[in-house]
Parts: structure tokens; C-alpha cells; sequence
């Protein structure tokens, strides 16, 4: 894992959503290849937004009960954190490009 991205799950989620008022969590698991692709994506866009923008990671498989509370019915998907509160999502294999223009609108 990245050095700018968290690992999180059901345990320690909420805090650090709470602690981190900008948020971006991808929601993968270890066998699907669109998140695997997502990944050094997801790398990048932590270092260059690190200090501005927290990123992390949640395996769904792991965190079943996580992955149902907040609707994730594929993967990958991001889901973007403002203040506690989830302020968009994108589903599926996107480019850096389209991840940043979120961060610039939502956070």
C-alpha cells in the first residue's frame, strides 16, 4: 500500500472519516482487476493532493456490513468525504483525470 493511503475497516471507519475532513475511501476487493487497475491511480492522486486530501482503501470482502451500509453494489467505487458526510461517488474504472475533477468540485 501506497504511503498516503490508509487501510481501513469496519473498526477504526468512522474515525477516521471524522478525522479526516477530506476524504476519498475505494472500495475494492483482491480479486476483482478493474480495482487492481484503480490502484497506482489511487497512489498518485494521494501523494499529490497528501496534506489536503486523505485517501483510503476498504476491502468490501472484509467489511461486508461497511460495504451495505453505504451501498456498494460494485466495485470499484469511490466514495468522497466532506465533513463526515458523503458528498459523491464514482463506480467503476475511471481516469485520474475524472477522479480529480471531483476532488476540485466536492471538496
Amino acid at each position: 500500500m501506497a504511503e498516503h493511503v490508509e487501510d481501513i475497516g469496519q473498526d477504526g471507519f468512522d474515525s477516521y472519516v471524522k478525522a479526516h475532513p477530506k476524504l476519498v475511501v475505494d472500495c475494492w476487493a483482491a480479486w476483482c482487476g478493474p480495482c487492481r487497475m484503480m490502484g497506482p491511480i489511487i497512489d498518485k492522486l494521494a501523494a499529490d493532493h497528501a496534506g489536503k486530501v486523505a485517501f483510503a482503501k476498504l476491502n468490501v470482502d472484509e467489511n461486508q456490513k461497511l460495504a451495505q451500509s453505504h451501498r456498494i453494489m460494485a466495485i470499484p467505487t469511490l466514495l468522497f468525504f466532506k465533513d463526515g458526510k458523503v458528498v459523491d461517488q464514482i463506480v467503476g474504472l475511471v481516469p485520474k483525470d475524472e477522479i480529480e475533477e471531483v476532488i476540485r468540485r466536492k471538496l
